[in-house]
């Protein structure tokens, strides 16, 4: 009876010995699997998933048979970027559902607490108000990255099984650094809609307002960046070349302000190695360029400005929620 008993100490001693931090994070995991809100969003991801990529099946022949795209012989790489323009690819997918899945886990990570009463129980314990933030942000991220991993990996077992080709080196750390990108995408919105969840007292409010965020950037950002273009600048047909490029070069500069639009640029580059540029070239840059694949290490200097916009705007939107929180009065 001996080893059994001492078996059983162990895991009560293992139990025990759990932080605070490790406990909550187990908690917001178990709570985010078993809400409806995550199911209907998993469910929304694994349709889009599986329309994509039984478009790109059906024309991956045809995709790696064309000698006349430098990226053909990337075999996986095109089972997330071939579409017949039915259905977008699952890049553009992602760039969609990514923050109605963020903002989904987390607007009211924090209103609902205080508001089920839950909130001074959980404080009254020796648990600190940081760490409450982190284990929900951490907990939420965890289950978005196991969730495009499990996706992924799903995605290579089918070529494979299909085509029988090995997937190459380059292939898979681009398509683990477009998971990280995914997942650092997920976490903006995250991150955004934390903070609404502590600076609005309702769910519903929170809820509205990251959602009007969402849309404001997705849909009318760049009407009213095109409307302001044409009021202020010049028109670009009676401009000369070198003067379109920089006109141009205005209009990019203000798309990128939207967080789509730095995670479509960054995931297009990481998928597709022949794309050398995320902006106008001139005649001169393009002489002499031969179409061929980039190096992985080169593609991650391209894509490393908006990677860093991503990181700069999460960070600021968890230090404000945070900021916020450590002010909040959570007793009345």
């Amino acid at each position: 009876m001996g080893g059994p008993l001492v078996y059983f100490n162990n895991i009560l001693s293992k139990q025990r010995a759990r932080s605070p931090f490790e406990v909550m994070v187990r908690k917001e995991v178990g709570d985010h699997i078993r809400s409806w809100r995550f199911i209907i969003m998993l469910l929304l991801v694994l349709f889009t998933f599986a329309g994509a990529m039984y478009i790109s099946l059906s024309h991956l022949g045809k995709a790696v048979r064309d000698v006349n795209d430098p990226d053909h012989v990337f075999v996986y790489l095109k089972l997330l970027t071939t579409s017949d323009n039915s259905l977008p690819t699952f890049h553009v997918f992602i760039s969609f559902l990514g923050p109605l899945l963020g903002i989904a886990l987390g607007f009211d990570a924090v209103n609902s607490e205080k508001n089920n009463g839950t909130l001074v129980r959980l404080l009254a314990q020796p648990v600190y108000r940081d760490n409450l933030l982190l284990a929900k942000f951490y907990a939420a991220l965890l289950i978005v990255g196991t969730l495009f991993l499990s996706l992924v990996l799903l995605m290579t077992g089918a070529g494979l099984i299909l085509t029988g080709v090995p997937m190459e080196a380059a292939e898979l750390f681009r398509i683990l650094a477009f998971i990280v990108l995914s997942v650092i995408y997920v976490g903006f919105w995250l991150s955004l809609s934390i903070c609404l969840s502590v600076a609005f007292r309702h769910a519903a409010t929170s809820a509205i307002t990251a959602i009007g965020i969402w849309l404001f950037f997705t849909v009318f950002y760049q009407i009213i960046v095109n409307m302001v273009a044409r009021a202020l600048l010049p028109d670009p047909a009676s401009l000369q070349p070198e003067q379109v490029i920089a006109y141009n070069n205005i209009l990019i500069s203000f798309f990128r302000v939207a967080p789509s639009q730095l995670y479509t640029d960054a995931a297009t580059t990481l998928l597709m190695p022949s794309v050398r540029s995320l902006g106008p070239l001139s005649m001169e840059q393009m002489a002499g360029a031969i179409p061929a694949p980039l190096p992985f290490k080169e593609s991650l200097m391209i894509v490393w400005p908006q990677v860093t916009g991503l990181l700069a705007a999460s960070t600021a939107c968890f230090a404000w929620a945070y900021y916020l929180f450590m002010r909040r009065e959570i007793r009345t």
